[in-house]
């Protein structure tokens, strides 16, 4: 039987209309720009409102065939990140690791994303603030530094979820209420003893119990597993409400990573995450000086997602055994790194500190021998 489905959609192309070569998006503005002649090329403005998928339709597989795609994409041999690669490019580096590769493209069968922040920060910037960020480093190894003046840092969105959920908890659990009283005690005093009192501060507990609700909005999960959790969890806030409807424009000239982190699987972290704030609400309802949670029983009512695409600028380098990875948010420029230590330079330098330490005692007993 003949397959009638469509072909894994790969990049797609913006020739320029002057001079044929690739366009490109240009960070901070809402337009291609041609890196070989300059023309300019504006992207239309869908004029789409951010909208929210159902979770529990999503989870069931009713969604429909139009909400997923498949794709072409790369895996990384060493590292597993999957992501987008140019259709003329035959080779690459990848963003994650700094692993070169040869390029085979894979079909991959996804969730569509319908929603993404485009590039605010341009490529300079991003080797600018690696470079003022490696400057800072003590004792970096002198690959670090090497690398951040080649400026080998990549453009690529990474892929998230976002969930909406209305949480209904019941919950038991102990209330504390902190009083004072009077204690008297014996203490002795020029070898007497002497009868004394102070102010004792106790807890009175008493059982609570109480329904609790908590409404959700855009609860962010990363839904990469090939950057350091760390870094990737530090890099927010990210302004969400500037969403703009995906565009294959946007992408030109960028990378565009797959998730690996699923939708059941990003819902069962997101949950963790509200879990924090449910457990602030308990406690302010619970009232008192002191609380004790002993159960909770949420349910999640008109729980829905997007799957957006968040723009970070990516420097990955490779010292010794380990894969280090610096991290710009695209939006905001914050930055978050990870560093190695060259051994070498604080063996150099602890010699040093010992060589002076050596030459002030020798002057020193030079002068006590005078």
């Amino acid at each position: 039987m003949r397959d009638t489905r469509p072909a894994p959609a790969g990049p797609v192309q913006f020739p320029c209309g002057k001079c044929g070569s690739r366009l490109e998006y240009a960070p901070g503005t809402s337009s291609l720009r041609c890196p070989s002649c300059g023309s300019e090329q504006a992207i239309p403005d869908s004029g789409a409102t951010v909208e929210e998928l159902d979770l529990e339709t999503a989870l069931a597989g009713r969604l429909g065939e139009d909400a997923t795609a498949e794709t072409l994409v790369v895996q990384c041999a060493s590292c597993g990140a999957e992501s987008t690669l140019a259709s003329n490019v035959e080779a690459g580096r990848c963003p994650f690791c700094g692993t070169s590769f040869v390029a085979t493209a894979m079909s991959k069968r996804a969730l569509k994303p319908h929603w993404l922040l485009p590039f605010k920060l341009g490529l300079e910037e991003a080797r600018r603030r690696f470079r003022d960020w490696v400057a800072g480093l003590w004792f970096a190894p002198n690959r670090l530094t090497q690398d951040a003046r080649a400026g080998a840092i990549d453009g690529v969105y990474i892929p998230h979820w976002t969930f909406d959920s209305e949480a209904t908890t019941h919950y038991t659990g102990q209330r504390g209420d902190d009083y004072t009283e009077t204690e008297t005690y014996t203490e002795m005093e020029n070898g007497r003893p002497v009868t004394r009192t102070r102010s004792v501060t106790r807890t009175r507990w008493s059982p609570a119990s109480g329904t609790v609700f908590d409404r959700f909005d855009d609860v962010l999960v990363v839904a990469s597993r090939s950057l350091p959790p760390a870094q990737a969890d530090a890099l927010p806030p990210w302004d969400l409400p500037r969403l703009v409807a995906y565009r294959d424009e946007f992408l030109s000239g960028f990378r565009a990573e797959s998730y690996q982190v699923g939708l059941p699987e990003g819902f069962v972290k997101a949950k963790t995450i509200m879990e924090a704030e449910i457990r602030r609400s308990v406690c302010r309802d619970i009232g008192g000086d002191h609380q004790t949670i002993e159960s909770l029983q949420t349910r999640h009512d008109k729980t829905t997602f997007k799957h957006v695409l968040l723009p970070i600028w990516i420097s990955s380098y490779r010292y010794g055994d380990r894969t280090y990875r610096f991290l710009v948010n695209a939006r905001t420029g914050e930055v978050q790194g990870e560093r190695p230590w060259s051994w070498i330079k604080i063996t150099l330098a602890a010699i040093a500190v010992l060589v002076v330490i050596a030459v002030v005692v020798a002057i020193l007993n030079a002068a006590h021998a005078h």
